[in-house]
This record gives structure tokens, C-alpha cells and sequence, in this order.
């Protein structure tokens, strides 16, 4: 899951005077310098929507939200395009201590508990012969020119399926200041340059309804065979931050209703958090410390960019 899912699917300030808050916390300190009590310092990139912009449009915008109005901290951001050295020059540069989109098992950065899980999805335009298809094995996806994300899984799945031999590349890591294969690959959908696509479900869901005609997306349920094609996206912080990582991981339990709520109005194809179903989430769920059942724990995924989270 590198960056483009993205999926996953990858910004110096020193630290002023640290409130630690109370002599507990200072003592379950990591090695690692303590986060800026002061402020929720996220890291993010400025022009990569659906997830971030620097006019705070994005998912993770409004996701640092929730978390800042329950820390009660301002939210304040570093920027930087999340391409080669993002992480590296904000993370590890200490100028900021969260990612909020980054896919679990890249031991680059430490995950908190995944904020949602999704799944690539097949983009195509109504009244074109594909109306009814949900998944790649379709014969009337047979002969159509295809779009797909450079290195993605699913691109693995289009390959599987036999339809790899007539397709349209797109470059999975850009500098999105200036490139966005998403926009390109729903641009050329609705131009006829290709009949379908494959991309991470969440900037698919976006890019079909902006732009242009509204696209169907149809999340790929039903794929098996040629690897993971479904992945949790958590939030990342310095690897020795464990406290830091506890307390967010608090804050996500709690405020789950309102992050799903976040990303069911952004159209992402959210899942349920059970790595034997691929059933769909379509309304918030409840915080998980009133859950019935805990989630089941995911295995480590390959290394995934934040959304740059783009498998």
C-alpha cells in the first residue's frame, strides 16, 4: 500500500516548554522526547484530497478535529507532499507527532488501532454495457480497456482476472501539488479513454462524484486469490512513543461514531473491522468500549503510505 492506495495507501520546530500533565503520565514516558502537550501537531500533506489540503477539506482534517476537540488542543499542522522522505522530514524530524492516515504493519512509524478499514473498488460509467458488474471476473469486463494504479493489489486482482493486457497505467507515488492520478484516472472514465478503472476505495468514492458525470464505484467484496486487498488504516506516531500511542488509542475508542461518521459523508467503502467478512459499514458504529464484540486483530500488512493511504 504505497502512496498515490495508496494505499497504502510515503514535514524543524523545536519543542517548546512540555506540560506532561500529571506525574503518571511522566513516568510511563517513552525514551523517545515527550509529544507537544500544547498543541495536536499533525503531519500531513497540503494537497492530497480526499485525505488533506491546506484548507482543511480532507478526512484526515476532520478527523484531527475530533481528536483535537478530545484532547482539548488546538490543531495545528506541518505540510509536506506525502512522496519520498515525507515521513523522515516530519515525524522524525520532530516538527510534528501524528500522521493520521497510515496503513498498519509499516513499522516505519508506530500504529495506534486502525481508524477504518476499506477495500479497492471498480469505477465505471452508467449506461455503458457494465451496469450490474460487482466484481472483476465479469465476462463483460472482457475487452475493456482498464485503469489501473501502478504496483497497487488492485492491480494484482485486474491481473488475475485476465484483463491485464489491455490497460492504462497510473504512477502511484506524485507529488500531489502537481500530479493526482485519481482525478486523471475518473477524467479519462468519463472521456472514454478507458471503460473502468481499479482504485483504492476511497479516492475512488471521492473522485466519482467530483468532476464531471457521477461515476457507479462498486467496492470489490467478492476478490480472493492474488493477495490482501482490504486494509486497516491507523494513525502513526514516532516509534518509542507508547504513551502517546495509548492515549490516541483511548481517543479512538471513544470517539469511533464520530471518525465513521466522517468517513461514511466522504463515501468511503468502510468495513467492518472482522478480517473473515467483507461486510459493509453503513452507519456509525458504536465507540468500542460498548461493543458487544472487540475487533479482530490484523496480522502486520505490508509497509503502506498514508493516504497517500492508497492501496
Amino acid at each position: 500500500m504505497r502512496k498515490t492506495i495508496c494505499q497504502t495507501l510515503g514535514c524543524v520546530v523545536a519543542f517548546g516548554a512540555l506540560n506532561v500533565g500529571t506525574a503518571a503520565f511522566a513516568a510511563d514516558a517513552p525514551k523517545a522526547d515527550l509529544v507537544n502537550r500544547q498543541q495536536l501537531r499533525v503531519c500531513a500533506d497540503p494537497s492530497d484530497l480526499p485525505f488533506s489540503n491546506e484548507a482543511k477539506e480532507g478526512l484526515e482534517n476532520k478527523i484531527a478535529d475530533i481528536i483535537g476537540d478530545e484532547l482539548k488542543l488546538p490543531v495545528a499542522y506541518t505540510w509536506f507532499p506525502k512522496a519520498t522522505g515525507f515521513i523522515r522530514q516530519t515525524l522524525f524530524a520532530k516538527r510534528c507527532d501524528l500522521v493520521i492516515g497510515w496503513g498498519q504493519g509499516d513499522d516505519l512509524v508506530l500504529n495506534t488501532n486502525a481508524i477504518y478499514r476499506s477495500t479497492s473498488a471498480l469505477v465505471y460509467k452508467a449506461g455503458t454495457g457494465l451496469d450490474g458488474v460487482t466484481e472483476l471476473a465479469d465476462p463483460r469486463l472482457k475487452g475493456k480497456k482498464l485503469g489501473i494504479v501502478q504496483g497497487s493489489p488492485g492491480g494484482n486482482y485486474i491481473a488475475k482476472a485476465g484483463l491485464i493486457g489491455n490497460t492504462k497505467g497510473y504512477r502511484m507515488m506524485v507529488d500531489r501539488r502537481y500530479d493526482s492520478p485519481g482525478e486523471e484516472m475518473m477524467k479519462d472514465i468519463r472521456s472514454g479513454e478507458i471503460d473502468a478503472a481499479v482504485h483504492w476505495g476511497p479516492i475512488a468514492s471521492y473522485w466519482a462524484s467530483r468532476g464531471g458525470e457521477k461515476l457507479v464505484v462498486v467496492p470489490l467484496l467478492k476478490e480472493s486469490g492474488a493477495g490482501k486487498i482490504a486494509f486497516r488504516i491507523t494513525m502513526g506516531v514516532r516509534n518509542g512513543d507508547d504513551a502517546w500511542k495509548r492515549r490516541l488509542n483511548e481517543v479512538i475508542a471513544k470517539r469511533q461514531p464520530d471518525i465513521d461518521k466522517v468517513l461514511l459523508d466522504f463515501g468511503v467503502p468502510l468495513l467492518v473491522d472482522d478480517d473473515t467478512s467483507m461486510e459493509l459499514v453503513t452507519e456509525p458504529r458504536k465507540s468500542a468500549s460498548v461493543q458487544d464484540t472487540p475487533p479482530k486483530a490484523e496480522a502486520a500488512a505490508p509497509a503502506a503510505a498514508p493516504a497517500a493511504a492508497t492501496p
